[in-house]
């Protein structure tokens, strides 16, 4: 199996595509960005692509869910969650006085941003494609940059040095990466499960996020991630993003499917996985599966009698 996932190596898509594929017999792909990774998917370079979505400081990934949310149709089979931290990463030899450009992942900057502020207040950050791509770019004596944010993996990667370690404002940050490809057999339910939505409206009236809520809510469907996204079509004209608690197997999910279908202009599914955390929903009831199917055969039953 062959996996793309946002490089170079030494990124922290690097480190959970490891994680992920632990004791299976994988090749490793590192791209350029987050769109050629899906790309590589899409046209079958590759099995798979994983690519982040989620960083529990700076929120979602934007270009990975309109990436999901546009072109040919891929599905999440999987996720892992990895923790990140973060080492101020230069050439052998350079000094702090000598840092005054910097660069990483906007993303990586967001979580830096307080130590960068105290430490390094006149420096000036540059973006990168990712940590490892800005650490990878001091390998070049001629790149016009000082220093870089990066994983402290890519420092021995790339023959660097670190400057300083543990520099991440959030001791607790993490990062949510998925595991993307084609449409295919969907993984079978384990109880512990999540489904992820692109949603949009039908028109834009007032109760429309309302009506798309309701629809899970009375079904016990628990969301765990909504945003919106520009459609890149109208200014104000937005879809959701959404992850849920269940699999499309599951009697209300599958309802609460159904019924978003006959409310929304589209529904684009991107798949039902396994939970990185394992974790089982909890849940009211009247919305288990054995639930469903005795008020199916209620409903049964009595459209018989009154015949």
């Amino acid at each position: 199996m062959r996996i793309a996932y946002l490089g170079p190596e030494g990124s922290f898509c690097g480190a959970a595509a490891v994680e992920l594929t632990r004791g299976r017999d994988v090749t490793l792909a590192p791209s350029l960005s987050v769109q050629t990774a899906l790309d590589a998917a899409r046209t079958g370079d590759a099995d798979a692509a994983l690519v982040p979505i989620e960083n529990s400081v700076e929120g979602s990934v934007s270009v990975t869910l309109d990436e999901l949310a546009n072109g040919k149709r891929l599905v999440i089979i999987d996720e892992v969650v990895i923790p990140v931290r973060f080492s101020l990463l230069v050439r052998p030899g350079t000094r702090a006085e000598d840092v005054t450009r910097i660069a990483t992942h906007p993303h990586a900057q967001a979580q830096v941003r307080h130590w960068l502020a105290e430490h390094f207040p006149n420096a000036s950050v540059m973006p990168a494609m990712s940590t490892a791509a800005a650490a990878e770019a001091l390998t070049d004596p001629d790149a016009p940059i000082d220093a870089a944010v990066s994983q402290p993996i890519a420092g021995d990667i790339y023959g660097l040095e670190a400057l300083a370690s543990d520099i991440q404002d959030n001791d607790d940050a993490t990062t949510r990466f998925v595991l993307v490809r084609l449409p295919g057999e969907i993984p079978a339910p384990t109880g512990a499960d999540k489904t992820t939505l692109s949603l949009y409206m039908r028109q834009d009236e007032p109760g429309a996020l309302l009506a798309i809520l309701t629809e899970f809510a009375v079904r016990g469907v628990n969301m765990t991630r909504i945003e919106s996204r520009p459609t890149k079509k109208a200014l104000g004209d937005y879809f959701f993003s959404v992850d849920v608690e269940g699999h499309v197997a599951d009697a209300r999910v599958s309802e609460a499917l159904m019924g978003l279908h006959r409310i929304c202009l589209d529904v684009r599914f991107l798949g039902s996985y396994p939970r990185h955390d394992g974790k089982q929903p909890v849940l009211r009831p009247g919305v288990t599966d054995t639930d469903f199917a005795e008020a199916s055969k209620w409903l049964d039953q009595l459209k018989g009698s009154s015949q």
